[in-house]
């Protein structure tokens, strides 16, 4: 990677509005080697998320107001927010504290994973065809980490209860910031646990994970940028499936009668397949990209697990 260098006021002489900003910004992106792969997807994207957020405007702010001329102070901040991108190779969500999922705004810090899971595109189509979701009354999102998935759940089901766990009180810390932030604390409950092991008898219409699933190979060949997020949201044993298999062996008993369970696994999905082949896995697909997510029904794994 070539080295970076700039100075202040020759920035300033050159770089004049938002169109500027974003132009250079990518550049400077593109020279330090970044990877995208936290909500963005190309240098771009992610110079424009981090110029529009740093001046308070929305991600949507139409590109009218690009070519606005910029005071001192504001160039100031972007060339900070910038350079630090591109030297530390932070996620970006790290730098600005925000990150988006299922099109809602959460609080992110390095306690928990950047949000990122396709199961977003399921939420918003309220799991059809596998539900009626007007016969949904419990969810559980197991692994819940920044509370994203729970919170998306609470939105798009209402009158629906909701669970977020997970074993990390650093974690549920933020899932509460997130819960207080969308006014959700009536519906949206938090439970510190080891996968089920504190929900008793607990059952559920839906249990929903994004859990950790990544295997060794994966954790070592990571990009930097992944090395910022917390190991115990991403690391799950030589195999990536660690929690994957109790989950699956405890699951029948916390689902309703008509229950299913959906679980992203990411590259983990071969190995999975290879332990339990003969298990019905249903591998969903996205129209907005994303795989490794499979769905089993409550009946489907009591008979394969209890023989019911």
């Amino acid at each position: 990677m070539a080295e970076i260098n700039y100075t202040k006021d020759s920035l300033f002489e050159s770089l004049e509005t938002i169109t500027d900003f974003i132009r250079w910004g990518a550049s400077v992106f593109k020279q330090a080697g970044l990877f995208f792969g936290h909500g963005n997807t190309t240098a771009i994207d992610e110079a424009a998320y981090l110029v529009l957020h740093t001046l308070n405007l929305e991600p949507d702010t139409h590109s009218v107001y690009f070519n606005s001329r910029l005071t001192d102070n504001e160039k100031t901040a972007l060339i900070e927010i910038l350079f630090r991108r591109a030297k530390e190779k932070i996620p970006a969500a790290y730098l600005t504290n925000e990150s988006w999922f299922a099109g809602l705004s959460f609080y992110i810090d390095e306690r928990v994973l950047v949000p990122r899971s396709p199961i977003a595109e399921l939420i918003q189509k309220h799991y059809e065809p596998w539900v009626d979701a007007n016969n949904i009354e419990s969810i559980l999102d197991l692994c819940t980490g920044s509370g994203c998935i729970a919170i998306a759940n609470a939105y798009y089901f209402p009158h629906a209860s909701v669970d977020a766990v997970d074993i990390s009180e650093d974690a549920l810390d933020v899932a509460l910031q997130n819960i207080e932030r969308h006014q959700l604390v009536d519906q949206v409950n938090i439970i510190q646990s080891d996968l089920f092991s504190n929900l008793q008898d607990k059952q559920y219409d839906i249990i929903v994970s994004n859990p950790p699933y990544v295997d060794a190979d994966d954790m070592d060949s990571m990009p930097v940028e992944f090395h910022s997020e917390p190991e115990i949201g991403l690391a799950a044993g030589q195999d990536g499936l660690e929690l994957v298999i109790p989950m699956l062996e405890q699951a029948a008993k916390h689902l309703s009668p008509a229950g299913i369970l959906i679980v992203e696994v990411g590259n983990s999905d071969y190995a999975l397949q290879q332990c339990y082949p003969d298990l019905p896995f249903y591998w969903l697909e996205f129209e907005n990209g994303g795989q490794g997510v499979f769905l089993l029904t409550k009946e489907q794994l009591d008979d394969y697990f209890n023989g019911s």
